[in-house]
C-alpha cells in the first residue's frame, strides 16, 4: 500500500527535511526489516539523501543547482519553469531506503529532503514500504 503526506513549501528552491514524515510512515507499516521507497510525483520537485546536520550543506546545494540551472536563459518552454524541470530531472523522483529493526537505515549524518525547484507550491510525497520478507 502506499501512503502519502503533504509538503508545503514557501519559496521558489528550498530543501525540506522530511525524514521524521517518512519514518512515521515506516513505523506505521509495522515492519522491521524491508525497504522504503520514496517517490515525488512532480516534474518540478525531486527527492534527495544528504546531510541534515549543517543547515549550509542544504543552502550549498541550492547555491550551485542554481548556478549550473539559472533562473533565467534562453528556455524554449513557454510555461517559464524549465530550470525547475531541469534540476528535477538531476536530482530524480525516488530514492530507495533500507528498513532494519523498524527504522530507516540511514547513516548517521543523512536525512530524506524533498526538493522543491517551482514554488512556492502544495505537493505530495508516496511512500511505499516492503517487506524484506524474511
Amino acid at each position: 500500500m502506499i501512503q502519502t503526506f503533504p509538503v508545503k513549501t514557501s519559496t521558489q528552491t528550498e530543501l525540506i527535511d522530511v525524514t521524521h514524515s517518512v519514518q512515521e510512515v515506516v513505523k506505521k507499516a509495522g515492519l522491521e526489516d524491508g525497504i522504503c521507497i520514496i517517490f515525488i510525483p512532480h516534474t518540478t520537485a525531486a527527492i534527495t539523501v544528504n546531510e541534515n546536520a549543517d543547515p549550509s550543506v542544504v543552502q550549498d546545494i541550492l547555491m550551485e543547482l542554481n548556478k549550473m540551472v539559472p533562473f533565467k536563459d534562453p528556455y524554449r518552454h513557454l510555461e517559464g519553469n524549465s530550470p525547475a524541470h531541469i534540476k528535477a530531472s538531476l536530482l530524480g523522483c525516488s530514492q530507495t531506503v533500507f528498513i532494519e529493526s523498524g527504522k530507516l537505515a540511514l547513516g548517521t549524518w543523512q536525512g530524506i529532503f524533498f526538493c522543491e525547484f517551482d514554488g512556492p507550491r502544495n505537493r505530495k510525497v508516496y511512500v511505499k514500504v516492503i517487506s524484506g520478507g524474511r
